[in-house]
């Protein structure tokens, strides 16, 4: 029985539980995890905390040349973002972070600089990516792409708990508009849309407990890692 290294993309809409399942099968397959997602939140943190432009193209790609996003694991086993050396993790998971994210996401410029340095983390394989456009865009002969959703209040519940945990009280209905705002915006930009790849398999997250999404995605990459 031989094993390769592949690729596992998991792309869907926000709050499906992309990143969790994703933290977790890579742990499970001892793979390298990489939130995407972190890093589009990375370069919002650095566009709002330098004050850039976002229609002036030349600022944004002054600025772009001068961010590094990295991942380091934690002592919780979990995965921190790192700008330019500073741990920003939990400056990127804030509220006004996520109300400007899809906004600096549609940008062109962006998206180039993101896609080449996702592309350079998993040019070793061996990597579950979850994101927007992993399966169509930046990896789209991945082994294994997956595209998650559920339903809108069970996302916003998910969501403000996850708020709640990292110390922010945030109403629900803010919460409901702001998911609502990123789909528009996530499903309709020019560079990279969200939809799903016509390759992956669809997962519903609404009614699924989390360790039955685990073991449903581990069961489905088991296929494509043993190679007989």
């Amino acid at each position: 029985m031989n094993l390769r290294k592949i690729v596992i993309a998991i792309d869907g809409y926000s709050a499906c539980g992309k990143s969790s399942t994703a933290k977790e099968v890579a742990s499970i397959l001892g793979y390298r995890y990489i939130d995407s997602g972190a890093m589009y939140r990375a370069v919002t943190f650095y566009f709002m905390d330098h004050h850039v432009a976002l229609t002036n193209p030349k600022e944004v790609a002054r600025a772009l040349e001068q961010i590094h996003i990295s991942f380091k694991v934690n002592p919780k086993n979990g995965t921190d973002t790192f700008l330019n050396g500073l741990n920003v993790e939990k400056e990127i998971r804030k509220m006004r972070v996520s109300e400007m994210v899809s906004q600096v996401s549609t940008i062109k410029h962006v998206r180039t600089a993101m896609v080449d340095q996702q592309r350079r983390m998993g040019k070793e394989r061996g990597i579950v990516m979850d994101g927007r456009d992993i399966g169509t865009v930046v990896f789209p002969t991945a082994e294994l792409k997956l595209f998650m959703k559920a339903d809108m209040q069970v996302r916003a519940f998910r969501r403000q708990k996850e708020l709640l945990e990292r110390g922010q009280l945030v109403d629900l209905d803010d919460v409901v508009e702001n998911i609502r705002q990123r789909d528009e915006i996530d499903t309709t930009r020019a560079e990279s849309p969200l939809r799903k790849a016509d390759d992956a398999v669809e997962v519903d997250t609404t009614h699924i407990a989390f360790d039955e999404q685990v073991d449903e995605v581990i069961r489905m990459a088991l296929a494509r890692i043993v190679v007989s």
